[in-house]
């Protein structure tokens, strides 16, 4: 690592002005993070109730798909990070001592990762989301690239207002009458936006009437699906709305064999 923090500051800064503002922005930040902070990945994550909300940022599909982890499974990095508000720094998740998050950890490990790195993403005193960071070799962050992962986790603040506040905009749209079909919005670079994890919450709507079950339970469900089959919360939720997967009634978390393709797997 030969940059100094200043020159980190000042390529960190420039991401920021060389993309449209939201979703545009945080891939930006990310990329740069990659660039400047000697990591192999980098993604944002939205935190709302102890529970990843939606992925607003990443530095590529393989980032993005590592946070979905943590909500696929309901631990990881960026979950504690919030919840302590203070960063959360796994140098390496095959050493011995390392027992967290063992679904995220088998699968992040699976992926090649060994190193997770989680920083705060704090909005008015209140930590919001995290900055996560993957390193495919094992390895501490040094003290300059730890001081610029905070740098980059300040400045994640405004590509997150600037979607919070296109959000407010979409909603007062709708209520004008105007169409807004958020599985259908789309980033600058055609990418769909999973910043609310829409597929999931429709799929798991489908599954309250399907399998005549509350809220949680057809999360639950549908979670423990995605854990059982290798696949993320999203992909499941995909191939249920498009009913390309049935889960019978009698589905219980850990049946194996309850449920059935509608028309071919996921």
């Amino acid at each position: 690592m030969t940059m100094s923090l200043d020159a980190i500051r000042s390529e960190l800064n420039a991401s920021l002005s060389s993309a449209a503002p939201g979703l545009s922005t945080a891939d930006a930040l990310c990329a740069t993070c990659v660039g400047v902070l000697d990591v192999d990945g980098a993604a944002m994550s939205v935190i709302l109730d102890g529970a990843s909300s939606g992925t607003f940022g990443s530095s590529n599909e393989t980032s993005r798909r590592l946070d979905e982890y943590q909500f696929t499974f309901g631990e990881g990095p960026c979950l504690d990070a919030v919840t302590q508000g203070s960063p959360v720094l796994v140098p390496d998740l095959e050493a011995l001592s390392e027992r967290r998050w063992p679904a995220f950890r088998d699968a992040v490990l699976s992926d090649g990762i060994r190193g997770v790195f989680a920083v705060p993403i704090v909005v008015t005193s209140e930590c919001v989301g995290a900055l996560d960071l993957y390193r495919v070799r094992p390895g501490p962050l040094d003290d300059l690239v730890l001081a610029g992962a905070h740098l980059a986790a300040e400045l994640a603040t405004a590509p997150l207002l600037d979607l919070l506040a296109e959000d407010v905009a979409a909603e007062a749209g709708r209520q004008d009458g105007a169409e807004d079909d958020p599985l259908t919005r789309r980033d600058a670079d055609g990418g769909t936006s999973e910043m609310d994890r829409v597929e999931v919450y429709q799929a798991t709507g489908m599954l309250i009437s399907a399998l005549d079950v509350d809220a949680d339970e057809a999360l639950l469900r549908l979670r423990a699906h995605a854990i059982s089959s290798g696949l993320t919360a999203t992909e499941v939720a995909r191939a249920i709305i498009e009913r390309r997967l049935v889960l019978d009634r009698d589905d219980r978390p850990g049946s194996p064999g309850s449920s059935r393709p509608g028309g071919s797997t996921p």
